[in-house]
C-alpha cells in the first residue's frame, strides 16, 4: 500500500505539470487563446452621449431608452458580449460637443458612440470620431454633413437626414393649391436645413416663399412673428420646432387665434411627445415623419407593448431611432460574434442591414443615411395617426455630396 501511495502521487504531481506546461505554451505562442478568450468575456461599452436637462431633455431619455430595448430583446448583450453603459448629458450646448466626445472616446474609451439630438453639438462629435474612427451611430441629429461632405465608413445614422421628413411635406402642399407660404423655424443647422427641404420639393410644385422668418435657439419669444404672420395672411404656413419648444408654440399659435384661420404644416417632431401638454392647441394639424402612432404592423405593436411595459411611457420617434440604432449595432455584432475589434467587418454588416424597424423597413444610402418611407400625420386627440404614406422609401439628400473614404 505505501507502494501503491507514492506512485499515485507521483502521477498526480506528472499530471500537474504536464497541465502547466501545456498553459505556459499557450501563452508562449502568443497567448492566442488566452488573449480571445479574455477579449470576449470584456464587456462592450457604449457611450450615450445625449441631453438629459434643458428644452431636449425627454428626446434624450427617449432615445436612450429605445436603444437599451433592443439591446435587451437581444438578451442583454450583443452576440454573447454584456453592454456597459456610460452616459453624459451634452445640455444641447454646441461648445461642448468635441469636449465631452473627447471623454467618452479617449478616457472612458468606448467601443461605439452613440449621440445626439441637437445638431450643432453634433457638428462636434462628427469631428472626434473621424479622428478616432471610433464607431459612431447618430439617433437623431439630422445634420445633413454628417453623412454627407464629412461621411466616414464609421459614422451611420439611424434617424434622418433634416431636409428628409421636410422634403414630402412641400409637396402635399403644393399638391393642395397652397401657393403661398411662409416659413418659420429656430435659426440653426436643423431648422435652416429643414426648411431647405420643404422649399426644394414646394418650389419644384409651383409654390412661393412669401417670408422665411427665424428665432435663435433655443429662444420661444413667438409673439412678434405670429403677429406678423397674421398680417401677411399667408395660404400655410410651415415650421420647424421640436419638444418644449414645439409644445409652446403651439399654445402661442392656438392663443394668437391662428388656429383654424391659417393651415399650419409641419415635420413631425412639431408634434412628436407634447401632444399630452398642448391640449388640443395640436388637433387637426398635419406632419411628414418617418413614424406615426398609426403603423399597423406586428413590429410596431411589438414594439409598443415592450416599451410600455419597461419605461411606462408610450414610446415616440425618438425611442423608434434609439432603438433602431441598438438593431444596427446588433447587426454589427452578430455578424463578427461578438469580436469587437473586428471594425471593418462590423461597418460592413451594419452598411448592409436591412432593420426590421416599427417605422417600416430601412437601409442605409451609400452615405449611411436611412432610406424610409415618409408618412403623412394628422393629430387626432392624443395620436399622430398616419392617413398615408407621403413618400415611399425616400433616399434624401442625394448621397452625391458624400465621397465615402476607403
Amino acid at each position: 500500500m505505501p507502494n501503491d501511495m507514492q506512485n499515485d502521487k507521483k502521477g498526480a504531481k506528472r499530471r500537474e505539470l504536464i497541465k502547466a506546461a501545456g498553459a505556459a505554451g499557450l501563452l508562449a505562442a502568443g497567448g492566442g487563446l488566452t488573449n480571445l478568450s479574455l477579449a470576449q468575456s470584456a464587456k462592450v461599452k457604449v457611450g450615450l452621449m445625449l441631453p438629459y436637462t434643458g428644452t431636449f431633455a425627454q428626446l434624450g431619455v427617449a432615445i436612450a431608452n429605445g436603444f437599451k430595448l433592443a439591446i435587451s430583446e437581444q438578451g442583454k448583450t450583443l452576440a454573447g458580449r454584456e453592454v456597459e453603459y456610460v452616459t453624459l448629458d451634452d445640455e444641447s450646448d454646441p461648445p461642448k460637443g468635441a469636449d465631452r466626445a473627447n471623454q467618452l472616446v479617449t478616457r472612458d474609451k468606448v467601443d461605439l458612440l452613440v449621440g445626439t439630438v441637437h445638431s450643432g453639438v453634433q457638428m462636434g462629435i462628427v469631428k472626434i470620431v473621424r479622428e478616432s474612427g471610433v464607431l459612431h451611430i447618430i439617433p437623431n441629429a439630422g445634420v445633413e454633413a454628417a453623412t454627407g461632405q464629412l461621411c466616414a465608413p464609421n459614422i451611420f445614422r439611424s434617424s434622418f437626414a433634416n431636409g428628409q421628413p421636410a422634403y414630402p411635406m412641400g409637396k402635399v402642399v403644393a399638391d393642395r393649391g397652397l401657393k403661398n407660404v411662409v416659413t418659420l423655424a429656430w435659426r440653426y443647422g436643423a431648422g435652416e436645413e429643414s426648411v431647405a427641404g420643404f422649399k426644394d420639393s414646394f418650389l419644384k410644385g409651383g409654390g412661393k416663399i412669401v417670408k422665411e422668418l427665424w428665432l435663435p435657439f433655443p429662444n420661444v419669444e413667438f409673439q412678434s412673428l405670429l403677429t406678423e404672420i397674421a398680417s401677411l395672411k399667408p395660404d400655410a404656413v410651415f415650421v420647424f420646432f421640436a419638444g418644449g419648444g414645439a409644445a409652446k408654440f403651439l399654445t402661442d399659435w392656438k392663443a394668437a387665434g391662428l388656429k383654424g384661420r391659417i393651415p399650419l404644416f409641419g415635420t413631425g417632431f412639431l408634434t412628436e411627445g407634447v401632444l399630452e401638454a398642448v391640449g388640443d392647441a395640436a388637433e387637426g394639424i398635419e406632419t411628414t415623419l418617418h413614424y406615426g402612432d398609426g403603423i399597423d404592423t406586428p413590429k410596431n405593436r411589438a414594439f409598443r407593448l415592450a416599451y410600455a411595459k419597461a419605461f411606462k411611457l408610450q414610446p415616440d420617434v425618438y425611442a423608434v431611432q434609439g432603438y433602431d440604432a441598438g438593431l444596427l449595432f446588433a447587426a454589427g455584432m452578430k455578424a463578427v460574434k461578438g469580436d469587437i475589434s473586428k471594425k471593418k467587418e462590423i461597418i460592413a454588416a451594419m452598411r448592409a442591414a436591412t432593420i426590421d424597424s416599427p417605422r417600416g423597413k430601412v437601409t442605409m444610402s451609400k452615405s449611411q443615411n436611412p432610406i424610409q418611407d415618409m408618412y403623412l400625420r394628422k393629430v387626432v386627440g392624443q395620436e399622430n395617426r398616419v392617413t398615408g404614406v407621403a413618400m415611399k422609401a425616400l433616399d434624401y439628400p442625394p448621397s452625391g455630396t458624400c465621397k465615402m473614404p476607403a
